[in-house]
């Protein structure tokens, strides 16, 4: 919870140094996007702390219900989400607007975590356990390329074979299915303007030796500018307009700027402490469920990190996926920290049940 926290104390000091002239310049106010992204931010936290207290054994009776709302907003995406930049996938309700990808992410690992627990050593069967779980999948993450997001459909299948694999489903029922996946989900990407014209670019600057776009090469230029210790927080020259979004997908830049190499890698570690801690939660925990809960969570957050500054350092092709915790605020901050929750209470419930079991021993 407290590296969580840092984690967004940090973010709010970097969205406000990257957004506050374009702020200024789009809304006449050095602080609109800050403002925006406090207020996210105090919404996070709250969930953070809410989620932390429900006990996590509620869900397994709500995963099913929870799946098909879920089917049922990215289905309504498809035919209310106003297009931006090629892509719809915002429902906006006028008071708030939220993305349903968001969500489907972890409502996905929360059912993968049911199924695998209830069929038990039947998820090695592949008729009677494990197409049930790729039904899900692939219903959720081809809703999802439709709006289209490929980048958040492929992190989705990642996590979800990598929950399988945890979950003791067989390697070969698993490899199959992903060489198929991969092979369709290649096809389509290719097919699609939105991704192939980034597919295209990427491929183009590693036989060229070009910059993959705009958005990169200033990227790099700002982690390269920044040195080993960096400009400083406020500091950053790559944000005056220089590099676009700067505040959002591309923060880990401006954080490379601002605070150097050593404070880059610093976050990066920290990540890695977060993953550490959700798998030793995961490896505690009374059940099945809350193992490959908290797994799924953990390994979804810090794949999503290491994807995003691979994106920034051109080692992947452009993608959409934010910074967890840190990148400009909105669905995502809020329903990765309400899922951070939940880690934190599988630990909690753990704790205490292990101390009950050492009371009742001693006695």
């Amino acid at each position: 919870m407290i590296t969580i926290i840092s984690f967004m104390i940090v973010g709010s000091a970097l969205v406000l140094s990257a957004s506050s002239l374009f702020s200024l310049l789009k809304f006449d106010s050095y602080y609109h996007l800050f403002i925006s992204h406090i207020v996210k931010v105090i919404l996070a936290v709250g969930a953070l702390c809410v989620f932390a207290l429900i006990p996590y054994d509620v869900y397994k009776d709500h995963t099913k219900k929870a799946i098909f709302v879920v089917v049922g907003l990215l289905i309504l995406t498809l035919f209310i989400a106003p297009s931006v930049k090629g892509a719809g996938r915002w429902i906006n309700l006028r008071v708030f607007s939220f993305q349903p990808a968001e969500i489907a992410k972890f409502v996905l690992i929360m059912h993968l975590a049911y199924l695998i627990e209830s069929k038990g050593e039947d998820i090695r069967n592949y008729k009677k356990g494990f197409i049930y779980a790729l039904i899900w999948v692939f219903i959720i993450a081809a809703l999802i390329v439709i709006q289209p997001n490929v980048s958040t459909s492929v992190i989705i299948i990642i996590v979800s074979f990598t929950m399988l694999f945890v979950g003791k489903a067989k390697l070969l029922h698993i490899a199959s299915t992903l060489i198929v996946v991969g092979f369709v989900a290649g096809v389509v990407a290719w097919n699609m303007p939105h991704s192939h014209k980034r597919i295209e670019a990427f491929i183009n600057s590693h036989e060229t030796g070009q910059q993959i776009n705009t958005q990169v090469l200033q990227a790099k230029i700002a982690l390269g500018s920044g040195g080993i210790l960096g400009r400083g927080i406020g500091h950053s020259r790559q944000s005056d307009l220089f590099l676009p979004e700067s505040y959002s997908d591309f923060i880990f830049s401006i954080l490379g700027e601002e605070v150097g190499f050593i404070g880059a890698a610093a976050v990066i570690v920290f990540y890695l402490v977060i993953f550490v801690f959700g798998v030793l939660i995961a490896k505690k925990a009374k059940d099945k469920f809350g193992q490959l809960l908290a797994f799924g969570i953990s390994f979804m957050i810090i794949l999503s990190a290491f994807i995003n500054a691979a994106v920034v350092t051109g080692l992947f092709p452009t993608t959409g996926i934010p910074l967890p915790f840190i990148s400009y605020g909105g669905t995502s901050i809020i329903f990765t920290c309400a899922a951070a929750g939940i880690i934190i209470n599988i630990g909690m419930v753990t704790y205490k049940d292990s101390v009950k079991r050492a009371s009742v021993k001693h006695k």
